[in-house]
């Protein structure tokens, strides 16, 4: 089914499946169109312009959405990475946000220099003085009743 975007630009769905070493190229909307590509990257470069050739249109005026299958043991594993490296960002994210923050408390609330924060955190002075700058959450410390920054909450 061909998709119609606001622009009225036509959309195809490239859908290809690993045979051998090549990957075959099948345009759902379009009967008829195959092609075949080497590499997953020049999946949509080639419909485009068997699409192209096929409508008797410019390359540019539709645009192309490619669908890769692959086995269900690989579309598992893929689904595995995708999801490990998911946590993995939200784990980092939350490493950054706690260390933005302790280096802030450790600053404003204990009075510590930017060298002993450092050496506290394992990192530089440098490095201390860039995470106090940056913002952080205003969640309060476990029974102080006050922010990072030792504003009172409600």
């Amino acid at each position: 089914m061909e998709t119609v975007t606001k622009a009225t630009k036509a959309t195809y769905t490239a859908v290809c499946r690993r045979v051998g070493d090549w990957w075959a190229i099948d345009v759902a909307e379009i009967r008829g169109v195959h092609t075949q590509a080497r590499r997953l990257d020049q999946v949509a470069g080639l419909a485009h312009h068997a699409i192209a050739l096929l409508r008797d249109v410019p390359v540019d005026s539709f645009d192309v959405v490619v669908q890769p299958h692959l086995d269900a043991d690989a579309e598992l594993t893929v689904a595995a990475s995708a999801e490990a490296t998911l946590r993995a960002r939200q784990a980092a994210e939350e490493a950054s946000r706690l260390q933005r923050e302790a280096a802030t408390t450790l600053l404003t609330r204990y009075h510590l220099t930017v060298r002993d924060a450092g050496t506290l955190l394992h990192v530089s002075p440098q490095r201390v003085s860039q995470l106090a700058q940056q913002p952080t959450t205003a969640k309060p410390h476990i029974g102080t009743g006050r922010t990072p920054r030792g504003r009172k909450t409600a």
